[in-house]
């Protein structure tokens, strides 16, 4: 079992993405969810708890999409499906909330010395001061690498108690993860010590559905904001 330390460091912003790389290896050290599981003292379920919101897809996104599918190779190389598949639809969704979130690529993301390294993708709070200042994370997105979800689902689930920690409101806010392949999407939530994946997963074969499930935890990370605005008021 890692050793648990209560000493916060947060953000390393004083170092380059590169050096860090080279550091912060705790998220990817975790094999499965059970292993986080275990250390965290967290209980998994399972429950289709997506509510699918229905968007609009832009046409000249479909088609880019349709040409990556077509042109380019991707057993190979995992950056091609994070910068081909993962980050565009993300990012397409993201369009319709870039007035309260700012989406980060590869953004180094510390607790302690047990939860800290460089999810692939992560949406946080919008600062009033800039796109450049990182505020309270949401959720984070793991690309599952040579199609290994298990061993994706404990980096993403390390990464979701990360910030349910930096945070510091681990029994109000829920906390939202998804993992992919570029073809297959997977999702789960965490609030306090309850880690739930939904049971259903998506495909980019139907991208409508993939969508409008990606929109909804992106809805949900609005209701948690403007929750966590009301406390703050309080």
């Amino acid at each position: 079992m890692r050793a648990k330390t209560g000493n916060p460091l947060y953000y390393l912003e004083q170092h380059s993405t590169s050096r860090l790389q080279e550091t912060l290896v705790s998220f990817d050290s975790y094999k499965n969810i059970g292993e986080v599981l275990k250390d965290y003292g967290i209980t998994s379920s399972e429950d289709n708890y997506i509510i699918e919101m229905e968007m609009m897809i832009r046409e000249s996104f479909k088609e880019e999409l349709e040409f990556c599918l077509r042109e380019f190779t991707f057993e190979e190389s995992e950056y091609a499906i994070c910068e081909t598949i993962i980050f565009p639809i993300l990012k397409e969704v993201y369009r319709n909330y870039r007035d309260k979130f700012t989406l980060w690529s590869h953004k180094p993301l510390v607790y302690d010395e047990n939860l800290s390294g460089i999810p692939d993708y992560i949406v946080a709070k919008r600062s009033p001061l800039g796109k450049e200042v990182f505020e309270k994370p949401f959720f984070v997105a793991v690309e599952a690498k040579r199609d290994d979800f298990i061993k994706g689902w404990g980096q993403c689930l390390a990464e979701m108690v990360a910030i349910q920690k930096i945070n510091e409101q681990p029994e109000q806010q829920r906390i939202f993860g998804i993992v992919s392949n570029g073809q297959l999407w997977q999702f789960g939530q965490l609030k306090a010590n309850l880690f739930t994946r939904n049971f259903r997963a998506y495909t980019i074969y139907n991208l409508e559905q993939l969508f409008a499930a990606i929109n909804f935890i992106f809805s949900q990370c609005e209701l948690e904001l403007e929750a966590i605005a009301l406390h703050n008021q309080r």
